[in-house]
């Protein structure tokens, strides 16, 4: 992250010019107009392709509504006046690039400002020469080698650093430096080609023809550490590469091994610094713990997992690695009490990375071939000392859906309000001063243990479908008259006047809490059964019969 005025110093006052001041004055990313991945909260806009009064209108709406810091035009659009009138009234950043620049030139220039001076993984560890920094020369070198743009990526197709030289750079490239990432449609191209497999497989140099969209040509040399596959060196193909050009290329991509290998463990040392620092921040409000959160709110969400008991540092990085997969580079990631914990940021478009609504669409998307995924949200925390209070709501709700008492795949404390305050209130009747053994609720437990009969569940669907007794007979599977002839005998046994009010709600609360926990054993042994039947329950409320009658419902 950096602030725009750096960014703008940065690359020099004969390059961009600020128009408009915006109210966020922080840049977290860089994107193009034009790109999928265009909604992103704080992001620096590049208005490539942008020629028209009426488009540059169009892009400042939409930057503004997905949280864009600040939008690139060529002059003198910049200075139109209803353009520069409208970035004003939006409270969004305008600046100018001069005419006779170079979209792509920028790209590069503004997207390594923005990389060295992002923290690698949120913690104090700098990507400078000795570092993440080195990567850019090793690209610089290579593309000397070949007379070609080149990128490092590694073995997820993420761009790891990137060459200078920017002669024969296709819309993929771009596209490929702006998202740190090689776009879907790029991959697919490549994929449809075998480079990947051939990637897994070989470690000789691989060709790949010229694609559609203008994508080039290119070579690729594979970066491996023995049998594992670290990351490979891609470079446009301008025509035949010399022999000798491809051998050298080779002995870079063996020294790049070497340093990858060293930053692995650096990273993995700084993930750890970060997870430390979220989870303290997560733990205690007054912490001052040094975390660089993006701008709020947030939501603090508890990754859970319905169905396995895999370790958590095992699910930690399983989900980290299916972020960065998505398009998250730096996913706010860590464990408390064995629960794998996310923060997002609460506003944000559906593509916006890290957002709220970003990973509810990601856990749909996960949720179709694996149904255990349940990803769960507190209430939005507005500083950072909510957060303990937006993770202990996240928490509240793992039990709920692990109890299929909550939406899946996702869902928030909000969405699920009615559950909690049921499930607090079974817990307070469990851990009461005194149980509440004496009672016109146990007087029917007792009754159905002794007789056989199914009064709990009765009276817990006559009091769910009150006023309505057809609905609550077809709930139950049985006949109008058979409901009546239980009620009168629940109301003979304990005496219950169900026209009080809050009498009904006491007992429905109580009913709820009962069944609830039949339900939860019933759960727990069809999970470890493996032998889950659909619409049974142990206290026999449903059935696959016509009817759920009792020797008791014949008068």
């Amino acid at each position: 992250m950096i602030h725009i005025s750096a960014l703008i110093d940065s690359l020099g006052g004969a390059l961009l010019r600020q128009v408009v001041s915006g109210h966020r004055d922080q840049i977290s990313d860089v994107t193009l107009s034009g790109d999928p991945s265009f909604e992103h909260s704080g992001g620096l806009v590049l208005g490539l392709g942008i020629d028209s009064t009426a488009a540059a209108v169009d892009l400042l709406n939409r930057s503004d509504r997905t949280g864009a810091a600040a939008v690139i035009l060529k002059a003198p659009l910049a200075d139109d006046p209803d353009v520069a009138g409208l970035a004003t009234e939006l409270g969004i950043g305008l600046v100018e690039l001069q005419p006779q620049a170079s979209w792509t030139h920028l790209v590069w220039l503004t997207r390594s400002v923005l990389d060295h001076s992002t923290t690698l993984a949120g913690s104090e560890i700098q990507r400078d020469p000795s570092g993440y920094g080195e990567l850019f020369a090793f690209a610089d070198a290579a593309a000397a080698i070949v007379s070609a743009p080149v990128t490092i990526e590694d073995a997820d197709s993420r761009v790891l650093a990137y060459s200078e030289l920017q002669d024969t750079a296709d819309p993929a490239r771009i596209s490929t430096i702006v998202g740190r990432r090689v776009p879907d449609r790029i991959i697919s191209h490549f994929r449809s080609r075998g480079t990947f497999r051939r990637l897994q497989k070989s470690d000789e140099p691989i060709w790949v023809d010229a694609g559609p969209d203008g994508v080039l040509p290119r070579l690729i040399i594979p970066i491996r550490a023995g049998r594992e596959l670290l990351g490979s060196i891609w470079a446009v193909d301008p025509g035949p590469v010399p022999d000798d050009q491809v051998r050298e290329l080779t002995r870079t991509a063996s020294v790049i091994a070497l340093h990858l290998l060293r930053l692995r463990a650096q990273s993995g040392s700084a993930r750890r610094m970060m997870a430390d620092r979220l989870r303290a921040a997560l733990l205690t409000p007054d912490h001052e713990t040094g975390l660089r959160l993006p701008p709020g709110p947030w939501r603090v969400v508890a990754l859970a997992d319905t169905g396995t008991d895999e370790p958590p540092d095992y699910r930690v990085e399983l989900w980290e690695s299916v972020m960065r997969r998505h398009g998250w580079t730096q996913p706010l990631l860590t464990a408390i009490d064995g629960v794998p914990i996310a923060v997002v940021t609460e506003n944000g478009a559906p593509r916006a990375t890290g957002s709220w609504a970003w990973l509810r669409g990601l856990a749909a998307e996960t949720s179709s071939y694996d149904s255990s995924v349940a990803v769960l949200a507190g209430r939005p925390a507005h500083t950072t000392k909510d957060l303990p209070r937006s993770r202990t709501e996240a928490t509240e709700l793992i039990h709920l859906a692990r109890t299929g008492r909550v939406a899946s795949p996702a869902t928030t404390f909000e969405e699920a309000w009615h559950e909690i305050v049921l499930a607090r209130a079974r817990a307070a009747l469990l851990t009461g001063r005194t149980p509440l053994g004496e009672g016109p609720v146990q007087t029917l437990v007792e009754h159905d243990a002794e007789r056989g009969t199914e009064y709990v569940t009765t009276l817990a669907t006559f009091l769910a479908h009150y006023g309505e007794p057809k609905r609550a007979a077809h709930s139950l599977h049985i006949h109008p008259n058979t409901l009546r002839y239980r009620m009168k005998h629940i109301t003979e046994l304990t005496g219950l006047d169900l026209t009080e009010t809050r009498l009904r709600l006491a007992i429905a609360i109580h009913l709820t809490s009962i069944l609830d926990a039949r339900n939860d054993t019933k759960a727990k042994k069809d999970l470890t059964a493996g032998d889950v039947t659909a619409g049974s329950s142990e206290d026999g409320a449903v059935s696959e019969g016509p009817s759920d009658q009792t020797s008791e419902d014949i008068p």
